[in-house]
């Protein structure tokens, strides 16, 4: 993997957490980590695929996301997805259980509120009316000074404590040695998907015997390596098909595949339809 080339802010003096608004190129991006503080992400452009505690899937602009503390995750971008500069954007609410603890001490107006953010366990998305309201919230506070950004965070408490709909997207990651060996496989996917990954690549890079890689890979996901980096492919290709010019053979060639026609062949397979086909019913659709 990559050094990581951007990390959080770390907390200033007299400072009770973190606002952290990033805006740089899309393989830039913090890598997999986790910590002992609660995290707020808003995505404001960018989409590709994120690891939260032990669930892997995509992730589109828009999303906010909150995090308890000690579940590890990363954000991977789709480097065919940026804003006019050519870069992804997002903000970070980085907040501790001491700042919780202590808020309902200072303020036992807070004390209901601050008990129902500390009973999540699993990290959670938002939808319906309490997206909205958080997405203006987060978004203003990229202009707002320090003392501004304390009242913000003290309504962005109110809005998840009690939220219109939530969906669970990752759940902690258990001491189960097999479960974090699957997570680091996933990644390791993520990482290298674009290019040849050989099965002799990946067994070595879990620390096991060829053999012994496909029994437990299939033991754990009821299917095998190839099948599952083959539809990693698929859907990663999707992304490209709705978001960028390229054509169906650069497509095909970004996304790991190195035959056109075997391409189109498991792209129907999974999908249903061509990548021709995809495309333009996508299209049609969002018309």
């Amino acid at each position: 993997m990559k050094n990581v080339k951007y990390c959080h802010i770390p907390y200033e003096d007299k400072a009770s957490f973190i606002f952290d608004h990033v805006h740089i190129v899309w393989d830039e991006q913090l890598t997999f980590h986790q910590q002992k503080t609660w995290e707020l992400s808003y995505v404001i452009t960018g989409r590709g695929t994120r690891i939260v505690g032990d669930a892997t899937e995509y992730f589109s602009q828009g999303e906010v996301i909150l995090i308890p503390p000690d579940i590890p995750h990363c954000w991977s971008f789709d480097k065919y997805v940026f804003d006019g500069e050519g870069k992804i954007e997002n903000v970070t609410i980085v907040f501790s259980n001491t700042l919780l603890e202590n808020s309902k001490i200072a303020f036992p107006e807070l004390s209901g509120i601050i008990a129902e953010i500390q009973c999540y366990t699993d990290a959670i998305s938002f939808g319906g009316n309490t997206l909205s309201q958080l997405q203006t919230i987060l978004t203003s506070m990229i202009r707002e000074d320090k003392v501004e950004r304390l009242s913000s965070l003290i309504k962005l408490f109110a809005l998840i404590s009690s939220p219109e709909k939530t969906v669970t997207v990752g759940h902690p990651v258990t001491d189960d040695r097999n479960a974090k060996r699957l997570q680091q496989i996933h990644l390791y996917v993520m990482n290298n998907y674009q290019r040849d990954i050989t099965l002799d690549e990946v067994a070595r890079f879990a620390c096991m015997a060829k053999s012994s890689f496909c029994i437990f890979f299939k033991k754990m996901t009821n299917q095998s390596f190839f099948a599952f980096l083959t539809e990693y492919r698929v859907t990663s290709s999707c992304q490209m098909l709705l978001k960028t010019g390229k054509s169906v053979a650069e497509i095909c060639f970004a996304s790991g595949f190195r035959d056109v026609p075997y391409y189109n062949r498991v792209f129907k397979k999974l999908k249903g339809m061509t990548p021709t086909e995809y495309r333009c019913s996508e299209c049609e659709r969002v018309r």
